[in-house]
């Protein structure tokens, strides 16, 4: 007797496409408002124990992708601390909600990675309550839609960009090493924006190019002490700093090859696997996931 093939859903039809209803933001971290809801897969992430009792520091946890790699470390056995800033205190609590139904350890963290003291205190922190840090994500990040070109972009702005793109990147990965056993692993989120900068993100685009070599360069340096250094770099997502920093978001994500943008929950899997011992040879390495758009 013939068996039925499995369905495998259509990946350009299996989340919501453009074009989506105008909506505004209080702070990049707002999702109850979203339309559509961001989905970080607390529904559809099984996990299979690939990272049990490792312990991990996630910044920008309480929301997007940080929400969603929360929440797949979770459920695939790691404990958790993430930050979030004052503003987003409602989205952290949700985060730490969804940890501690998956069995494990969630510690949110108020911390503006701006500030080299309060990283610092992040993973000291972390240490505090788990010893060590195994894996850190490198996640938060600011942008700011600027379609009336390098005139528009003030002084602070672009010091907000940097500092919390690259400056918290940095100071967090120094300190993170001197407590990463061999084993242990660090993910970067840069962006298609590192290959293909966007006129209206300049200032955003060139931090995820500077990610870029971050991660090329710290991977080297770091190989022979057994910690891994990679990057993933996605396409557009739905996540709530979308509507927060752009005017129009009713086409945002009809330009890639799929016709949507991603949702948190289908990046969350690239950070999964660069963080287990399946990726144990891989490092330096970006994981693009721009669902068709061609990068180098």
């Amino acid at each position: 007797m013939s068996q039925e093939a499995p369905r495998v859903p259509d990946p350009t039809t299996l989340h919501p496409r453009p074009p989506f209803p105008d909506q505004e933001q209080d702070h990049p971290g707002a999702t109850e408002a979203m339309e559509p809801r961001p989905d970080h897969g607390e529904d559809s992430y099984r996990g299979h124990d690939v990272l049990l009792d490792r312990a991990a520091v996630v910044t920008g946890g309480d929301s997007g992708i940080g929400r969603a790699v929360c929440l797949a470390f979770a459920r695939e056995g790691a404990d958790v601390v993430f930050t979030h800033l004052p503003e987003e205190a409602d989205e952290a609590a949700e985060t730490a909600r969804l940890v501690r139904a998956a069995g494990r350890k969630a510690v949110p963290v108020l911390c503006d990675i701006r500030d080299e003291a309060e990283c610092v205190a992040l993973i000291e922190r972390a240490v505090g309550e788990f010893g060590r840090v195994d894996i850190l994500v490198n996640n938060a990040a600011y942008q700011m839609s600027q379609p009336d070109g390098i005139e528009a972009i003030t002084t602070e702005q672009f010091d907000r960009v940097m500092k919390t793109n690259l400056y918290g990147m940095f100071w967090l990965s120094r300190k993170a090493l001197a407590h990463m056993p061999r084993g242990g692993s660090i993910i970067n989120t840069t962006s298609v924006q590192g290959y293909q900068p966007s006129p209206h993100l300049l200032d955003y685009a060139m931090t995820k190019s500077a990610i870029i070599s971050f991660t090329h360069g710290l991977a080297q340096m770091v190989a022979e002490r057994g910690i891994r250094v990679n990057g993933v770099a996605p396409g557009p997502v739905w996540t709530p700093l979308i509507p927060a920093t752009m005017p129009d978001v009713k086409e945002f994500g009809e330009q890639s090859p799929m016709g949507r943008p991603a949702q948190p929950s289908e990046m969350a899997p690239a950070y999964v696997f660069l963080a287990s011992p399946a990726a144990s040879y891989i490092t330096g390495e970006i994981v693009n996931a721009t669902g068709g758009t061609p990068l180098p």
